[in-house]
Order: structure tokens, then sequence, then C-alpha cells
């Protein structure tokens, strides 16, 4: 397919409907409909634009640090290699509408990266780094990227190996795509040492340097803020990652009222551990600043404890951001208080539920008096419900707090009705903040936004009387490890390709550090032979690790409904009572 590919060929788009006036923030004739505050105006730019106007007001500001890589710049330095990039790629051919992955741990090179392709109106697609060969085929070949820029490695992820490994290997099986093979997939590689076909990252930089501003700037001006901007996959029921397609007005909003929560402004410093291939890292907090005109402060390629306490410590931060077994990990460390916390003032705690101990020490040990927690999803761009600074601490624990301005959520039954407050049911929203649609899968997106523009969340929540929300379960058996989501079918899928599994069925069960882990288990085929050890092994080398089942079990059946659907919740009750008589 050409590379003008429109959302509304694959989307419902962002539509409204008609509201009554008499909804706001507090539920009203005890029915769970919220609508967040309309006064506070959007902000109806592009990110281009957006960087342009923040530069001109803070042009001495410091925008970023990168403590790991030792990279300082001011925002008028952040900018100008910015426009080199964004040169560089212009140069190699890359224009509006053609799309880009980004496969890297948290660089400074793929902090230019969001924003150079935005310069453009190229649409950066982010791909998680802990992907293997299995996933990143599927992600390259389902939007059909003309390029990727990858870093050489991370961890156990040896990305060119792999990369190179795939090219010589693997021929695009999707017809909606811009390219004929992976062969002609353009790789920049962020190291010195770079294989023979590939471009060095440095060596873009360099290209683009004496490439006309005016020539960007008119590209730039071409750009719309409705324009697609940025394809995250979040994975499904369905099995296979989903591409969510969103849009300058859906993050840089997000992003705006995210840090306005926060009462984030230039004067602040936010130390930003978690990855940007998420909205938490790239929305929430790279983009955020920008709006504000706020420091970018990144300890290291991946979260680790001490180098994030280091970072916060030696640069002063104001304001940190993580997952609450992130905070538990900081807050452990036996050289805790070797590191000074004292500017600490706020930050953001999401990704899955706070125990009120826990928020209790992020309070009074680590300072962030105004620390606030979040609830949203890639599709929303992604928040939908934050506390505030000066929310009550049971708030803050118990719910995730308040809707956010221009967004509007109700929470509805079976049926479709909306529910009173303090019942439970599917919370269902609407507004700026919902995405265009998934990439190329119409029958997806129309399954998750409806004709009236509601977009179906499956998680299941409350309204109370004031409007603070809370999460409740899910309507899907989504498992949430460690602030990671992980969809069983997804991993059902790819476990099938095994040539022994005959079925398998992938579930959670409770975990005092994770939260949730998961666990397979698996029919093995007549005349078969597999082990836990063996299954274990094929997950590692094709999956990221988060997704590699903890327990593996060999079953003889699974427990069934009379009409054939397997029962999970008996399948984790099995689990929990064998693994609490060990």
């Amino acid at each position: 397919m050409a590379n003008d590919m429109r959302v509304d060929e694959i989307g419902m788009g962002n539509v409204t409907g008609s509201r009554s006036s008499s909804l706001g923030i507090i539920p009203q004739n005890g029915i769970s409909h919220v609508l967040g505050r309309q006064d506070l105006p959007l902000l109806e730019t592009t990110i281009p634009q957006l960087l342009k106007n923040t530069v001109a007001r803070f042009p001495d500001h410091e925008a970023a640090v990168f403590c790991e890589q030792n990279i300082r710049w001011k925002y008028s330095e952040f900018n100008a290699l910015v426009d080199a990039l964004a040169g560089g790629l212009h140069r190699l051919g890359f224009k509006k509408g053609d799309r880009l992955g980004i496969w890297s741990p948290n660089r400074y090179e793929w902090l230019l990266t969001q924003f150079a392709t935005a310069r453009l109106g190229v649409i950066l697609v982010n791909i998680n780094p802990a992907y293997r060969i299995f996933e990143l085929e599927y992600a390259l070949t389902k939007v059909g990227c003309r390029g990727i820029i990858t870093a050489h490695s991370f961890k156990s992820s040896h990305y060119i190996g792999m990369l190179e490994s795939l090219i010589q290997n693997s021929q695009l099986k999707d017809e909606q795509t811009s390219i004929n093979s992976l062969k002609d997939l353009i790789v920049i590689c962020m190291d010195d040492v770079v294989p023979e076909g590939m471009f060095a990252f440095d060596q873009i930089l360099d290209q683009g340097c004496d490439v006309d501003v005016a020539e960007l700037d008119a590209i730039s001006l071409s750009l719309n803020l409705d324009d697609m901007i940025n394809i995250q996959f979040t994975s499904g029921t369905t099995g296979k990652p989903k591409g969510a397609c969103l849009t300058h007005r859906n993050i840089i909003n997000n992003a705006h009222f995210v840090t306005e929560a926060m009462k984030l402004t230039e004067k602040d410093r936010l130390c930003i551990p978690v990855p940007f291939y998420h909205c938490f890292g790239m929305v929430m907090g790279t983009l955020g600043c920008v709006t504000k005109g706020a420091t970018m402060v990144v300890p290291g390629e991946g979260f680790e404890a001490a180098a994030t306490l280091t970072s916060v410590s030696n640069e002063k931060c104001t304001a940190l951001y993580g997952v609450p077994t992130m905070f538990v990990a900081q807050l452990d460390l036996p050289s805790f208080d070797q590191f000074d916390l004292s500017n600490l003032r706020t930050g953001i705690m999401a990704g899955a539920p706070c125990p009120i101990e826990v928020m209790k020490k992020v309070q009074s040990r680590m300072n962030m008096s105004e620390v606030t927690i979040a609830y949203g999803m890639t599709e929303t761009s992604p928040v939908s419900f934050q506390s505030y600074v000066d929310d009550p601490l049971d708030k803050r624990v118990s719910s995730v707090g308040r809707i956010h301005p221009h967004v509007e959520v109700k929470v509805v039954d079976d049926t479709g009705q909306t529910v009173p407050i303090g019942t439970q049911g599917e919370l269902l929203t609407r507004g700026y903040s919902v995405m265009k649609g998934y990439w190329g899968d119409v029958e997806q997106t129309s399954a998750t936004i409806d004709k009236e523009g509601w977009l179906h969340t499956g998680d299941l929540a409350t309204l109370d009387e004031e409007g603070y929300c809370k999460i409740t379960g899910r309507v899907k058996d989504m498992i949430c490890r460690g602030g990671e989501n992980i969809y069983p079918r997804e991993i059902e899928e790819f476990l099938f390709s095994h040539p022994a599994v005959s079925q398998a069925q992938v579930f959670g069960i409770p975990d005092d550090h994770y939260g949730e882990v998961t666990c397979a288990w698996i029919i093995i085929k007549e005349g078969e032979t597999l082990t836990e050890e063996e299954v274990i092994a094929f997950c590692k080398h094709n999956i990221s690790h988060f997704k590699v089942p903890t327990f593996v079990r060999f079953k003889d059946e699974f427990p069934m409904t009379i009409t054939g659907k397997p029962q999970k919740f008996l399948m984790r009750d099995n689990m929990v009572e064998e693994l609490s008589q060990q």
C-alpha cells in the first residue's frame, strides 16, 4: 500500500458526539459519567511548532541531560541537532507519511529521532527494546517501515545481529506495505562500528547539517495537527500486537495536561528512568518537558535503582517518574540514605496499583509530597485519569484520580447502560486523546471505538461521588507484570508455533514482587516430548523477557465450559493452590 495510507481507512477518528451541559468532573444525578474541564484550552499545534516555541522562550535553558552518555544540551543546542538529523533523514529520502522504526533503549539518539521525524511528518514507530526476531519482523512488516534506527545491542539483545538475520532470511508477508522486501530496509546504527550496507547515525547527522533550515520549515508548516505522527504497538486478544496510531494533537495535549497536573514549569528537572518506547517515557516524559521548557534527566539506557537516585541527587531533580516496583527498588537500596533527594517535589507513579505503604515512603523518605497517580492506555495517548498534587493521600492510593481536561468517561454495564456511581462496569472514554485507530486493522478498530467515538478500554472500574476513579479489574485476561501489560493470547499463539505443542493456555497468578507473573499450561502433541526448560529456552530466544512464562505445567486436558471455552479462573486457582503447598 502507498505511503499515504489514511487513518480514515482504518479508524473511526476522534468523534466526540453531543454532551450534556450538566456534565463535569463530579458525577451528576448519581450516574457514572464525567467530563473533564473545558476552560483549559487545548494546544492547537504540531510537535515541530511546539519545540520551536519552547526554544524561542528558553534558548539557553538546559533541555536534556543523558548521564550515562555524558550529554548535556541547552534547548538551542537540542534544536540544532534535531534539525541536523531531520536534514539527514530528508536527504535519505524520508518524507511525510513514511514509517521509521526506532529500536533502542533510552539514549540521546532516541530523543533526537523522536523530534526529527516529527519535523518531517515521518511517522515514528516505537519498537520495544525487548523484542526478538519473531516480534520485530511482525512490527516492521505490519506498518511497512521504510527504515529503522537501532542501537547495536542492549543487555542480551543483539539488535544488529537480529536485523542482519532478518534481512537475509525474511520476505514480507503483508501486502499492505511500501517495500517489497526487508532487504530494502534502511538501517541506521547508533554505534561507531557499522556493518556494510547500513548507515551510521553520526553520518546522517553530519549530512544534515548543511540542509537549509528554511527547507525543513516549509515541510513542518505543511503538517496538520491531526496527522498521524507515532505508532505504538499494544497487544490484544487477537494474539498479534496492534499499532495504535497517535497524532500531534493526541500526544502534545496529553503531555501538556499530565505535566500541568504536576505543576511542572521550566524550573523543574524531571528524571526519566521509564522507557522511551512507551508513552510514559516519550509522551509524559520527554514531550511533557518540552511543553513546559523543563529539563529532561535520563539516568541510563535502562532502569537501575542506584543510577536513578544518583541522577536525582547529582542533577538536583525536582520530579521523578516510575512504576511502583521501581520506587520499591530505590527505597530498598542499602545506600538509600546517601542520596540527596531534598529537591524532589513531584512525579508520577503509574503502570500498576500503588500499595499505601509504598506511597507513604515515597512521600516521606523521597520528599515527593506532591507525587501523583495516573491511569491510561496507549490508545488514549495515554492518560485519562490523574490525581493532583494536593489530593488527599487516601485518594492517591485508592484511586487513579479524576478525569483529565477535554476527556469524557462513563462506566457501563453489559448492556451498554451507564451505571450508578460506585457500581462496577467497563470504562469507556472519548475525546481528543483517543487514537485514530489501529494501523491496517479496520475490524479491531471498530471493535474498540464505537460509532459515537467511545473507546472501550476493557478495564473494569468504579467512579465515586467526587469523580475519583478506581480500576477494579479487567474485562479480558490481561496480565500486568511490574508495569508491563501482557496479553495471554499473544503468548499462546507463539507457543503454538512449537512443533511439540498441541494446546496452550496462558494466565496470570499473583506475585509479591511483580504484582502478577505469567503461567503457561501446555498439552503436548501425542508422541512428542517437551520439558519446562525447553519451553523457557524457546521463549527466551524469540519473545520479550517479560512475556516468558515464570511457570510452565504440562496437562492432559484443560478445564472447559460446556461450550468448550477454557476456564482460566480455575487454572489460576489451581496454580495458586499448588504453589501455596510448596
